[in-house]
């Protein structure tokens, strides 16, 4: 019998070959990331009687008949799901980017996941092959679980390298090592266009930073134009329209798993509804508003940049906050105390087709409106493709809700916990009014309901806040003179 035996930590790993002897279950080295230890990660266990693969009349290898034939030198690998944020528990598998068999680099992405917070990459600090993936896209899994097992030649040696390197969480929207990537680089939609007009991806030629495939590629190759989506839900709608009687035949209840940012609104929304609150309702006229975003828009040089009311309202909202900064602030219940934030990291709540998600800019007090414009612009991309990082979600101060980009002209909204504000934003629209001589004019009038923790403000300091918020957005004059 020839053995080769590698001692680490009193684990081992021993691969043998023998026409006689039976292949008794063994471990393999343990993977752990260096930035989280659980109780729940165990050495990967190999049954030899079920994963045995037969060759020649030999027991030759214990792996699944599945995955690839590995070099006799070769180790396994567990990757289990490391702490992907703070009091992140558990995440949903979106995506596998590898199968059983297929090589992995170094820095590549393996899968896509979803916390409660964001969407992240989970790429390989090890080179090698994939040898088993233990969950299907749709699984819940607790952190600590394994995600993949990867056969990695001279594993000894790889986990000693490893152990001194960065983490393998990559959150979504953060720079990437792309030198060591494999396939194309793309966005989950492009991909699916790609698909749809059933074009390989990875022979397009992207023209988008670092060869990222754009939609326009994809089109480029199929000929199509940039109706081609709706030409396509067009075509499924047609089709779908032909058989009514066999839709209305076949009416079954469903039942939805909430997962992602679907299942972390019922949490919080949940937590609301023990705070007591209370409202603050006022019409702002935003006739100024109107004419300072007409302004923007006619002396607009950077065709990149789209002018709207948003960043406008921010910043007025930041410098109210700034003399009353009670309302910038979070309670906790514990101690019985209020933490006044230095920073206004104002969040905008976000409805995309992944759910309901709040990212937040950071520190407002100390941006332009042009740079307001421009990070607002950033997240609302990152939002709608699923890329949100967990800093772009976390540490918000204050919450604005623009209700009215739908529709609407009143809401009554819920505190995103821990913050003990949020902000309601009506539709703008022409409603007459009267001056004080009796004559009828035009007016822009939004509506504005803020929501407030009666544990930590009152009415009248919601009151004075809004006043202060409504004279900066009814006179911009004033907002340009006190911004620093």
């Amino acid at each position: 019998m020839i053995s080769r035996r590698i001692l680490r930590n009193h684990r081992f790993l021993r691969l043998f070959s023998s026409s006689s002897v039976c292949a008794p279950p063994f471990r393999v080295p343990e993977y752990h990331s260096h930035s989280f230890t659980s109780p729940t990660s165990r050495p990967f266990l190999v049954n030899s009687l079920s994963l045995m693969k037969w060759c020649g009349g030999r027991r030759r290898s214990w792996f699944s008949n599945e995955a690839m034939a590995i070099d006799s030198n070769a180790g396994l690998i567990d990757v289990p799901l490391a702490q992907t944020g703070e009091g992140i528990a558990e995440c949903e598998l979106l995506k596998w980017f590898v199968k059983e068999g297929d090589p992995v680099e170094e820095f590549q992405p393996l899968c896509e996941v979803q916390s409660d917070k964001a969407t992240i990459e989970i790429t390989s600090r090890f080179k090698g092959k994939v040898a088993l993936i233990s969950h299907a896209p749709g699984d819940i899994i607790k952190v600590g679980e394994t995600l993949v097992t990867l056969s990695v030649e001279d594993a000894q040696d790889a986990l000693l390298v490893t152990s001194e390197s960065p983490g393998n969480v990559n959150p979504s929207g953060s720079k990437q090592n792309t030198d060591n990537l494999v396939g194309a680089l793309s966005t989950p939609a492009v991909r699916n266009l790609a698909k749809d007009l059933g074009i390989d991806i990875n022979v397009v030629i992207g023209s988008g930073k670092d060869g990222r495939v754009l939609k326009e590629d994809v089109l480029k190759i199929g000929g199509q134009d940039g109706n081609v989506i709706d030409s396509v839900s067009s075509e499924s709608h047609v089709k779908g329209g032909n058989s009514i009687s066999s839709i209305t035949s076949n009416i079954e209840d469903r039942t939805i798993p909430l997962r992602g940012f679907n299942r972390a609104m019922v949490k919080t929304m949940t937590m609301a509804t023990k705070v007591p609150h209370f409202h603050f309702v006022e019409e702002i006229n935003c006739d100024a508003l109107v004419e300072l975003k007409q302004f923007f828009k006619e002396n607009n040089t950077d065709s990149t940049v789209k002018h709207t009311f948003l960043p406008t309202l921010i910043k007025s909202l930041s410098m109210a906050l700034s003399k009353y900064p009670f309302v910038n602030s979070c309670f906790n219940e514990e101690s019985l105390e209020i933490v006044l934030k230095g920073s206004h990291n104002i969040g905008v709540a976000m409805a995309t087709e992944h759910g309901l998600v709040v990212p937040n800019i950071k520190n407002v007090q100390s941006l332009s409106l042009l740079e307001i414009t421009k990070e607002l612009s950033r997240l609302q991309h990152l939002a709608t493709n699923n890329k949100l990082s967990p800093e772009d979600v976390t540490g918000g101060t204050i919450t604005l809700s623009n209700i009215g980009a739908i529709g609407g002209k009143f809401g009554s909204p819920l505190l995103n916990l821990p913050e003990v504000a949020i902000i309601a934003l009506g539709r703008i629209e022409k409603v007459p009014k009267f001056s004080k001589d009796g004559t009828v004019y035009p007016a822009s009038i939004m509506m504005v309901n803020i929501a407030a923790d009666h544990r930590v403000l009152d009415g009248a300091t919601v009151a004075r806040f809004c006043c202060q918020w409504k004279e900066y957005i009814e006179k911009p004059e004033l907002l340009m003179l006190q911004m620093r």
